[in-house]
């Protein structure tokens, strides 16, 4: 609810309560300008962005090229090379390999699992709840300087409202498990509880998707501006105002970019409309490949933009994408790495350049991984199929070593040869990348199964040494 309350409100019931600015928030200023909170800050004041590669990414093509193998299992496409030496990306990588010196790469990363899903997410090893909502539990569901959510999930529709939302036959992106439903993810779009019970109260809007968010905010700035409603409303309700509707209606709105940002992030050039609209690929391929090309780059813009607002954790995902069997449905290789690996390429790289230039490179912290990867051999038709026993896993910043490859995958890229990482130790590098760990671990009044699970993991080995 993004409402201002006369009623009194205690602290914890404005850390449980989701949606697009904490509930009381003006009661929350007050609490903190006369009494203070009393505790110190749980959350490490770190962003993490989960780039979501639904639908399986092949290891071979993008961070962990095989070339002195036989036919039948080489990378396709070639190699390039990157900015650290002796180290080498799919040829597709090319603009990521220039800041290779910048990432981490694990090559010995492990789902588990061969079936479509978003395991990496959402899965036994997170409890089964999105992982920002463990953020979310811990630290609070809004930012209490701005308001802003503190776990965002985008899909393609929250950058172009005509273009895909969420689905849930492989998994739901904001289930919370038995962390409960008050810490789903908010979804511009549509798609959380959150998003379908907003409402402003300074008037009485409904504000139902992102283009109703945005058109509902400038309304009731403009009605404030010309009634002057502000007027006898106490400082406090004032400062809470202005920091919700003006700071949270911003942060979604991308013209506020210029026109220099918005295209370097811009993948639209890669749409190839007749390239993939026949028939040996499908409805799905011409639905998903095309998707992805339109609105992954201002998908990462916005979570950029978001993570400077306030929110701690963004997932990003553009669907299964990544499924490169080269079938009725799906494309192979060579030309599935056109389609999708070109786009992810222009539109990480410009994450990265942008975080750069922004001074965000310790601040947030960028993983992409998917369900699963792909299998050492190409099939006969030029695809490769489902492979649960590796997966490609690339970092950028947060505070990690730089230019590292953690681990190494056996000569067919099947399976990790050295260093073996799991998602247990992706979960818990996200969660004690976002927390204080050592505050955490001194808290009473969270629950203790939580705490101990957000404490006692093993991240990925080396990753911050």
């Amino acid at each position: 609810m993004l409402s201002f309350f006369d009623r009194p409100c205690d602290r914890r019931a404005m850390l449980t309560v989701g949606g697009l600015g904490a509930l009381g928030l003006a009661d929350l200023l007050k609490l903190q300008a006369f009494a203070g909170t009393g505790d110190k800050p749980l959350a490490s004041g770190k962003s993490v962005v989960f780039l979501m590669q639904h639908g399986g990414p092949t290891q071979f093509e993008t961070f962990d090229p095989k070339t002195d193998v036989p036919d039948g299992i080489r990378t396709v496409g070639g190699v390039t090379r990157t900015s650290v030496p002796g180290t080498y990306f799919g040829a597709t990588m090319a603009r990521l390999a220039q800041h290779a010196h910048r990432l981490a790469v694990v090559r010995s990363y492990t789902t588990g699992s061969s079936a479509h899903a978003i395991r990496p997410i959402v899965s036994e090893a997170s409890k089964d709840a999105n992982i920002g909502s463990l953020f979310s539990r811990l630290c609070g569901t809004n930012d209490p300087r701005t308001g802003m959510p503190t776990n965002v999930t985008l899909f393609p529709n929250s950058v172009e409202p005509d273009e895909l939302g969420g689905e849930e036959r492989f998994g739901k992106f904001t289930q919370t498990g038995e962390i409960g439903a008050a810490y789903a993810p908010f979804t511009p779009g549509g798609g959380s509880t959150q998003q379908e019970n907003m409402e402003l109260t300074l008037p009485l809007e409904r504000l139902d998707d992102r283009r109703t968010l945005l058109s509902s905010l400038d309304r009731l700035r403009r009605s404030v501006d010309r009634d002057r409603e502000m007027e006898g409303v106490d400082e406090y309700r004032a400062q809470a105002f202005d920091m919700v509707v003006r700071g949270v209606a911003d942060a979604f709105d991308l013209s506020k970019e210029s026109p220099e940002t918005l295209a370097r992030y811009d993948t639209r050039p890669y749409v190839r409309t007749k390239r993939y609209t026949d028939k040996s690929n499908g409805r799905k391929g011409r639905e998903w490949y095309q998707t992805n090309a339109r609105t992954l780059g201002r998908q990462l813009l916005l979570a950029r933009r978001l993570c400077e607002a306030g929110c701690r954790f963004v997932t990003v995902s553009t669907r299964f994408v990544w499924d490169m069997h080269a079938d009725k449905n799906n494309l192979g290789v060579t030309r599935g790495m056109e389609a999708v690996g070109q786009p992810f390429d222009h539109a990480v790289s410009a994450f990265v350049e942008d975080c750069e230039a922004r001074g965000l490179g310790d601040d947030v912290l960028l993983v992409s991984t998917g369900e699963m990867g792909r299998t050492p051999r190409v099939n006969k038709n030029g695809g490769r199929d489902h492979w649960g026993r590796l997966a490609p896993l690339l970092l950028y910043g947060g505070g990690i070593g730089n230019g590292q490859v953690v681990g190494q995958s056996t000569r067919d890229g099947g399976e990790p040869a050295t260093d073996p990482c799991t998602t247990e130790n992706l979960v818990s590098t996200i969660l004690q990348t976002l927390v204080d760990v050592p505050e955490l671990r001194l808290r009473t009044d969270l629950p203790a199964d939580l705490v101990r699970f957000a404490t006692t993991g093993a991240p990925i080995p080396r990753l911050f040494g």
